[in-house]
């Protein structure tokens, strides 16, 4: 039994025309006040993040005050994670250090959500313009399959 390869419609629309399209027809958003307050989702994203992560947190601080040059504690991490502490917001310049750290970008892509932003890892988006970039070469040796087909069916009538 012969395995068939699978065929790509050259039709499908690629993840960059999808999003294109998304984003073109997606609605001017007059979003009520209150209505991105994402601070307790955002707190538990952020803490997620720390438990599927297999430093400590005192190991994810230490990368992060590495990584920004500022002193960043535990105590700190603590109070931004933490539901009662309604005055301590995770400050955003600390936000690419700490997804860095954990190894996990969910909390910006819950925040990316918010205004339409899609957050792919680099190796994905680079995979993905790969695949575009293939999308296109398919189509233009499909363009060229039907040309000589159509040559072929012009000198057979002569």
């Amino acid at each position: 039994m012969s395995k068939s390869k699978k065929r790509i419609d050259i039709h499908q629309l690629s993840i960059f025309e999808i999003l294109e399209s998304a984003q073109s027809s997606a609605p001017v958003h007059n979003n009520p006040p209150g209505s991105l307050d994402v601070d307790r989702q955002f707190r538990e994203v952020v803490s997620e993040a720390l438990r599927k992560c297999p430093l400590s947190r005192y190991q994810v601080v230490a990368r992060m005050s590495e990584l920004v040059g500022q002193d960043i504690t535990k105590t700190m991490l603590d109070s931004w994670t933490a539901e009662s502490k309604e005055g301590h917001r995770f400050p955003a310049v600390f936000l690419p250090a700490f997804c860095e750290a954990t190894g996990s970008q969910e909390p910006l892509r819950l925040l990316g959500q918010l205004v339409g932003v899609f957050v792919l890892p680099g190796p994905e988006a680079l995979r993905a313009e790969i695949r575009k970039i293939e999308e296109e070469i398919e189509k233009k040796q499909a363009e060229k399959r039907k040309r000589m087909t159509f040559l072929k069916e012009m000198e057979a009538e002569r």
